[in-house]
């Protein structure tokens, strides 16, 4: 599956412009659900200097992107297209129900009940 992933209130607490302190199990868990083959993508309303903080948070983290705000890596929004991107699923804080932990994120999107505390 293509995973799209919110940032602020999703993998750490809102604090834009700032970045707020990971939520427990964020990181691992998407970790977790990339090494059984999905595709995560970062999409987020962050830009620039905003942006690049939270990409290289994730990176010193170990967490990598498919892309980031986009569909696929070296894809340049030049308004010629639509900047929504295409997912299979899209994590979000702003979600109608808001978000479940990441344990039980984890556990939906993998139909398994392994610990991952």
């Amino acid at each position: 599956m293509v995973i799209a992933v919110d940032f602020d209130g999703t993998i750490v607490k809102h604090k834009y412009p700032a970045i707020g302190k990971e939520i427990p199990y964020a990181i691992k868990s998407l970790k977790l659900i990339q090494a059984r083959g999905h595709k995560l993508i970062l999409w987020t309303f962050r830009s620039g200097k905003e942006l690049d903080k939270a990409v290289d948070f994730c990176k010193r983290k170990g967490l990598f992107f498919h892309a980031v705000n986009n569909n696929f890596e070296g894809e340049e929004f030049d308004n010629t297209y639509s900047r929504k991107i295409y997912a299979d699923i899209y994590i979000d804080d702003r979600n109608i129900l808001g978000i479940p932990d990441w344990e039980e994120m984890y556990h939906l999107l993998t139909k398994t009940k392994e610990n991952i505390k």
